[in-house]
Order: structure tokens, then C-alpha cells, then sequence
């Protein structure tokens, strides 16, 4: 493919803008104005991204839910937080949203000289590999001075995830069970020094023997291809969905979970998956 010219369509974007970008900068410039909403001129940085996070988090759960309008909507809330980022940034003179922009059109096409370049075909693992080398190469020609192997991994990520990203940064350079056998054999290590600990440490001891097992949780998943984050929002809802059909089955009988025990609801459950099982997937 010919490589993009110098100023190609999205870097016109950048330094024009489409109408509709611009009306979404204007609104938030509006907001953040001295007389603009008041609460929306008291945030930073530190207290605008836990609402990032969320966003993001919403777009994930629109996409498993496979919900087209509800999608729409959450990225457009995910939009509105690179928006108000970029404005803040822009209000202490770092940099703007055009800056953002175009930072990621030649992000991407300098990760993708097989595309945009004369590099190569490659398959889908070889730019995986390609795309972490460049990725390295970038991090060793930046200004920040000499990076450690576990650097640049966000302190912000769901801690399963930040996990799984340190222990695949390790593996590169050799820090790495060579069979998932070896890590099941510390996971059974793990769970045994929690169960020690829930008989004869303190809740402090407890609470990191537990984040010792969940991090080799996360290392298993690695080593089985699995995203532990989606693998644990399949099951938070699977028991949603088994829990509703608690509710559903008592109320049918004219009862409600407060007036059922634990071996009334157990029973319950295990029709749940049974019905599950029945039904096709």
C-alpha cells in the first residue's frame, strides 16, 4: 500500500476539524469557562479518570451484552472523556486535542509499516511480535531517560489485567513458567499458604496470601490464552442470571428470597444449571 502522504484525511481532521468535534470542544471549553457549571470547573486530572474507567467499562459491558444503541451511547460518554482530558491539558498549555489526535494517526502508522510502509506481510502473530518490538524501540527513544522491563505498565488497570501485562512483560525477557503445570503446582502452593494463613495469621498476612494466589490466577489464565477480566465478568453473569432464577422460581411459589433459607435457594441453583444445561447455547 503507498505510504500516507503528509497531510492525509485524518490529519486534516486534526487541523480543521469536522463540525461535529468541534461543536463537542466548544460545549466542554463552555463547561470549563469561568462561568460555565461549576462542578465541571472544579475537576482535574486525578478526578475526572476514575469516571474514565468507568466509561470504559461501560462500552465493554454494551459490547457483551451485544446492545448496538447502548454502544452508540457509552462511546460517545468515552469520547466526552478525551474531550475533557484534552481540555484541561490545553487549559494548562500542554498540549490540545489536535495534538491527541494526530500523536495517535502517527502512532498507528508507525506500528504498522506493513500497511502504511514497504515492510513485509505479516500474519497476525508476527505483528504482535513486530508491534512490541517497535513499541520497545519507542520506549528506549523517548525522553524519559532508561526504562526498567515492568515500566509503562498502568498503575490504573484493573489489577487482574496490570497482572497478566506484567507477567507477559517478564516473559520477554525469560521470567517465566515454561508449562502451565508448573503453574498449577504454585497455585496449589498459593491456596495452601491461604488456607494457613486464614487459621493462624493476621488479616493483613491473609489479605496478601490472597493476592498471592490471585496473581498466579492471573499467570494460569495467561498461560491458557484466557482475559481474566472477561472470564470473571462471564461468571459475575452467570450468577446473575442462576440468582434471578432464584427470585423468579420463589416468587412463582408466592415466596421471596428473605423468607427462604440457604438449602431452599442451593436447591434452587442447582435446578438453574440444570435448566441452563438443558437450553441451547
Amino acid at each position: 500500500m503507498k505510504p500516507l502522504d503528509d497531510r492525509t484525511a485524518s490529519d486534516t481532521l486534526v487541523l480543521n476539524g469536522d463540525a461535529r468535534m468541534e461543536r463537542l470542544t466548544e460545549i466542554m471549553a463552555r463547561l470549563r469557562a469561568p462561568d460555565g457549571c461549576p462542578w465541571d470547573r472544579e475537576q482535574d486530572f486525578a478526578s475526572i479518570a476514575p469516571y474514565t474507567m468507568e466509561e470504559a467499562a461501560e462500552v465493554a459491558d454494551a459490547i457483551a451484552r451485544n446492545d448496538m444503541p447502548d454502544l452508540r451511547d457509552e462511546l460517545g460518554d468515552l469520547l466526552l472523556q478525551v474531550v475533557y482530558h484534552a481540555q484541561m491539558a490545553d487549559e494548562s498549555g500542554h498540549f490540545a486535542l489536535p495534538d491527541v489526535i494526530r500523536a495517535i494517526c502517527d502512532k498507528m502508522v508507525r506500528r504498522h509499516p506493513h500497511v502504511f510502509a514497504d515492510a513485509p506481510g505479516r500474519d497476525a502473530t508476527e505483528q504482535t511480535v513486530d508491534w512490541e518490538r517497535i513499541k520497545a524501540e519507542e520506549r528506549a527513544a523517548s525522553d524519559k531517560g532508561e526504562r526498567r522491563t515492568l515500566d509503562g505498565v498502568a498503575l490504573g488497570l484493573p489489577a487482574l489485567t496490570r497482572a497478566v501485562k506484567l507477567q507477559n512483560r517478564a516473559a520477554r525477557v525469560g521470567f517465566d513458567w515454561p508449562e502451565v503445570g508448573d503453574v498449577l503446582d504454585k497455585l496449589q502452593e498459593e491456596s495452601a499458604e491461604l488456607v494457613e494463613a486464614r487459621d493462624t495469621l493476621t488479616h493483613d498476612d491473609q489479605v496478601e496470601e490472597f493476592g498471592d494466589l490471585m496473581f498466579v490466577m492471573a499467570n494460569l489464565a495467561r498461560h491458557l490464552k484466557i482475559d481474566p477480566e472477561a472470564a470473571l465478568r462471564g461468571a459475575n453473569a452467570k450468577f446473575e442470571r442462576r440468582f434471578r432464577w432464584i427470585e423468579d422460581a420463589l416468587a412463582a411459589e408466592g415466596s421471596h428470597v428473605n423468607q427462604s433459607d440457604l438449602a431452599q435457594m442451593d436447591a434452587l441453583w442447582n435446578l438453574a444449571k440444570a435448566e441452563e444445561r438443558k437450553s441451547p447455547s
